[in-house]
C-alpha cells in the first residue's frame, strides 16, 4: 500500500488506542467506489444524516465517494489497518480476503427473486456469513441491495455463443471468472474506477453491472448494446473496523445501529427504483440498443450458467449453496 495510506493507517490506529472516543466528535470515514447518485451513494449519505442526528453531533461521518480515498483493491486493507472506519464493498470483495463463502452471491441465477434474496440476507445465512468476517478484524452491519445485473458490450448478446472470445470486465471473483468462461468469454479483472476508460479504448469489450452503475459511470456512452439478462446479483455489505466498533461507547453504538437499520430500509427501497430510472435514461440517450431476452433465450443462458454452481461447491462450500437454494425452494422456486 502507498506510504500515504500506511501513514494514515498508523495515525488512525494510534488515535484509537489513545482513547480516541474522549474527543468530540468521533469521526467515521466512510469510503466507497461509486457515484453519489447511485443507490449505495444515496444510502451512505442517508446514513451520515441519520447517524449525526441520532448521536446529537457526537459522531461525524465523512463520506468519500467515487474512489476519491481508496480504490477497490485498497479499501479493505485500509479498513483493517484503521485508515478508514466504514466501507460498503460489493459482496464479491470478500473472496480474495479469504472468506470465500460470500461468493455465493456471485453465482449466476441463484436468486430467482428479491424475496429469496432478502430471506438470505436477513436470515441465518446472512448472519452466519457476517460472523466469518470477525476473524479478519471486520464487523458486518448490514446488507444493501443494488439489484440484478445487465450485460453491456459493443456487439449484441442474445445467446451464450455471442460471448465467444469477448474480453469482459469482472470484479476480482473466481465465481465471476467461471461465469464468463462458461459463456465463452475471456474475463478481465479491473478496478471499478478504471472500467470506463477500458471500455472506451477497447482494452475490454464489455462488462456487467446493475443499470444504476452503468448509467452513473457513463458506460452506456461507450457501449452500443445492453442485454437485460438479470443473470447475476450485485449487493453490498456495510462493514466497520471491529476494533473501532467494539471500542465505541455503548450508547453511541446503539444509536449508530439504529441509524444503519433506517439507512438500510432506505437503500433497499430505492434500489429497484434507481435502476429502473437509470435504464430509462440509457434508453432515452439513444446511444445504446437495449435488448430483453426471450423466454427461450433466457432458458439457454440458464442452461449454460447453472453448472457454475456445482463447479464452485468446492470453493464456496456446498452447504452455503444448498442453504440459499433451500430458501428459494421455500418460496416455490426450483
Amino acid at each position: 500500500m502507498k506510504l500515504k495510506t500506511l501513514l494514515l493507517a498508523l495515525t488512525a490506529a494510534a488515535v484509537v488506542t489513545g482513547n480516541a472516543f474522549a474527543q468530540t466528535p468521533i469521526v467515521i470515514k466512510f469510503s466507497h467506489v461509486v457515484a453519489n447518485d447511485t443507490p449505495k451513494g444515496k444510502a451512505a449519505d442517508r446514513f451520515k444524516e441519520l447517524a449525526e442526528k441520532a448521536t446529537k453531533g457526537r459522531v461525524k461521518v465523512e463520506v468519500y465517494p467515487n474512489s476519491t480515498l481508496y480504490k477497490d483493491k485498497e479499501e479493505l486493507e485500509a479498513l483493517q489497518l484503521g485508515a478508514v472506519q466504514m466501507l460498503a464493498p460489493s459482496l464479491a470483495k470478500f473472496g480474495p480476503l479469504g472468506v470465500k463463502e460470500f461468493e455465493v452471491f456471485d453465482l449466476p441465477y441463484i436468486f430467482p427473486s428479491k424475496d429469496v434474496l432478502y430471506r438470505v440476507t436477513e436470515g441465518p445465512v446472512g448472519k452466519d456469513l457476517f460472523k466469518k468476517l470477525e476473524s479478519k478484524g471486520i464487523t458486518g452491519l448490514a446488507y444493501w441491495d443494488n439489484g440484478f445485473k445487465v450485460m453491456s458490450s459493443n456487439k449484441p448478446m442474445h445467446v451464450p455463443a455471442d460471448f465467444k472470445g469477448m474480453k469482459m470486465r469482472i470484479q476480482s471473483s473466481k465465481v465471476l471468472d467461471a461465469q464468463m468462461r462458461a459463456l465463452g468469454a475471456n474475463p478481465q479483472v479491473l478496478a471499478f474506477s478504471e472500467v470506463y476508460q477500458a471500455l472506451q479504448t477497447g482494452v475490454v469489450d464489455g462488462t456487467e453491472n446493475p443499470p444504476s452503475n452503468l448509467y452513473t459511470q457513463k458506460m452506456h456512452e461507450v457501449q452500443k448494446h445492453v442485454t437485460l439478462s438479470d443473470h447475476g446479483y450485485l449487493g453490498y455489505a456495510v462493514i466497520v473496523n471491529k476494533k473501532f466498533w467494539d471500542g465505541l461507547p455503548a450508547d453511541i453504538r446503539t444509536a449508530l445501529d439504529g441509524a444503519m437499520k433506517d439507512a438500510t430500509k432506505y437503500a433497499n427501497a430505492i434500489a429497484q427504483q434507481e435502476n429502473d430510472k437509470a435504464m430509462e435514461a440509457v434508453r432515452k440517450s439513444g446511444k445504446t440498443t437495449i435488448y430483453s431476452l426471450t423466454p427461450g433465450e433466457k432458458a439457454e443462458w440458464r442452461k449454460v450458467l447453472l453448472p457454475v454452481q456445482k463447479e464452485m461447491e468446492g470453493r464456496i462450500g456446498k452447504d452455503v449453496i444448498t442453504a440459499v437454494n433451500k430458501e428459494a425452494a421455500a418460496l416455490g422456486y426450483k
